[in-house]
């Protein structure tokens, strides 16, 4: 884990930029809560919706972040009145969170945004339960979350809006179907199912931090797409937050809300969320942990008690999301693994034609836009793949596989990378040969996935000096050699054996 967290590549240093801009904007609206005279409540629900506004929010452009952004009042603003007008009301509280817990994740099927606002909208409701938010407090609430988005907005936007200076975020649409055939369908009826047994079992271990247990059980379901990512994730949520607590005990119960060494503390926590999350949910967990214990230890309730009960409460968080995608309409690996393989690979062809037409003299042709489309596409089939190489997994036959098939997609985008250079430099002239080279990319991704003639053909092409050429060698060669790893003696594809 500390490997993947320090020595884990940052290109342009996003990550850090992502980080240091989210301990600034955060730093600020709490600072601007403060001098606005609202109370120690009302500065921690502002700095936790600053948070929320600069983490989730992931459009692909500027302006979509931007409009993004505009829109979180309006799901949040209505669900804390709610959440607090329900306060002595429990069993409709507990619908109601339900309720919102099934629609937030359904709302992922309108892609980043739907994503975003479900989150900020299941996130308010969380924060009223962590405050004990009552109608009395919703006027400064209210202003808490104006203002410190629009503190948010204008540090995201306006003083270090880095990404105005980079290409649009190439973000995959999410799959699609209808009814239960579509994954945010089923993982809607799944989290609510298993938000449904943390919030019953939550309230017997205690009657007032029951909510532990359903935040833990939502935020397994974020961004997983099958079952095996769901239990992976949960496995990663309980240990980061085991070994959170072991450091609040060394940590945030010693400081007990000092005011100096707390800020400090949240702030590396800050830090640490942001940085840690592409990389390592354990570490992001750890971080949430850390933040969660400080945050208590301002509010005065901070004891090793509270952090047994966390634990337990968490136990139960991910035992209910378990429980859901085991048996509730469940989304196995082998389906979203080999739909997002299915979808890389389509990208490696489009990746090929598109340097072949900028190598051919097409000024119109654009394959660096398709790269970075193919660098996301990996991304989502690591994440697929990663229940299958994760080190506690029996199947040692499926994770050598799954690892010699992360292995070849992995070269494949190396080789795009160098021939989509080798396509940007003006000076870069046709080869011939390049077509048929492309027409064997071309074939080689339709046996594949599927589309074309099963029996992928062995590579044998002579040695090319031309830059553009040998990377398309290259690309056939790692194609080639994918089939075996994909497809068993039987013809299954890689997680269906």
């Amino acid at each position: 884990m500390l490997k993947r967290v320090f020595v884990a590549p940052d290109p342009g240093r996003l990550r850090l930029r992502f980080a240091a801009r989210a301990v600034l904007g955060i730093g600020l609206a709490v600072a601007v809560c403060a001098l606005a005279g609202l109370s120690l409540v009302g500065a921690v629900t502002g700095g936790l919706a600053a948070l929320l506004a600069l983490f989730t929010v992931t459009d692909a452009t500027v302006r979509g972040q931007a409009v993004t952004t505009a829109l979180l009042p309006a799901v949040g603003l209505p669900v804390l009145a709610v959440a607090a007008g329900l306060h002595d009301h429990p069993v409709a509280r507990d619908l109601a969170f339900l309720a919102i817990t099934g629609a937030g994740v359904y709302a992922r099927r309108w892609g980043p945004r739907g994503h975003s606002l479900g989150v900020f909208a299941f996130m308010t409701f969380f924060v009223a339960q962590f405050l004990h938010a009552t109608t009395e407090r919703l006027p400064e609430l209210y202003a808490a979350v104006i203002l410190s988005l629009l503190t948010a907005a204008a540090v995201r936007f306006g003083a270090w809006c880095y990404e105005a200076h980079l290409p649009p975020a190439a973000v995959p649409a999410p799959p699609t179907g209808r009814g239960l055939a579509r994954v945010t369908t089923r993982q809607a009826v799944q989290a609510t199912a298993g938000a449904g047994f943390a919030l019953v079992v939550g309230q017997l271990v205690s009657g007032h931090r029951w909510y532990w247990a359903v935040g833990a059980t939502w935020w397994i379901f974020v961004n997983t797409a099958s079952r095996g990512e769901t239990l992976v994730r949960g496995f990663r949520r309980v240990l980061g937050t085991v070994i959170g607590i072991g450091l609040g005990l060394l940590v945030a119960v010693p400081v007990d809300g000092a005011g100096l060494p707390t800020a400090v503390l949240l702030a590396a926590c800050v830090f640490g969320i942001f940085y840690t999350a592409a990389v390592s949910y354990t570490w992001m967990m750890l971080c949430v942990t850390l933040l969660a214990e400080l945050l208590y230890g301002l509010l005065g309730v901070l004891t090793p008690g509270l952090l047994a009960l966390r634990l337990a409460e968490t136990g139960v968080g991910a035992l209910g999301a378990a429980l859901a995608v085991l048996f509730v309409l469940p989304v196995t690996t082998h389906t979203t693994t080999d739909a997002w393989i299915q979808r890389a690979l389509r990208c490696v062809h489009a990746c090929t034609a598109e340097a072949a037409a900028r190598l051919a003299g097409a000024a119109d042709a654009d394959p660096a836009a398709r790269v970075a489309e193919l660098e996301q596409l990996l991304g989502r089939v690591r994440l697929s793949v990663a229940p299958l190489v994760h080190p506690l997994n029996p199947m040692l036959g499926r994770k050598r596989r799954a690892r010699r098939v992360l292995a070849l997609l992995d070269d494949c985008a190396r080789e795009i990378r160098g021939l989509v250079a080798v396509a940007a430099d003006p000076e870069a002239s046709h080869d011939a040969r390049l077509a048929a080279a492309c027409w064997r990319v071309e074939a080689a991704v339709e046996a594949l996935t599927g589309d074309g003639d099963s029996r992928v053909a062995p590579i044998a092409v002579s040695p090319a000096t031309e830059p553009a050429l040998a990377h398309l060698h290259g690309l056939e060669r790692a194609l080639a050699e994918l089939a075996t790893p994909l497809r068993t003696p039987s013809g299954s594809p890689l997680v269906g054996a």
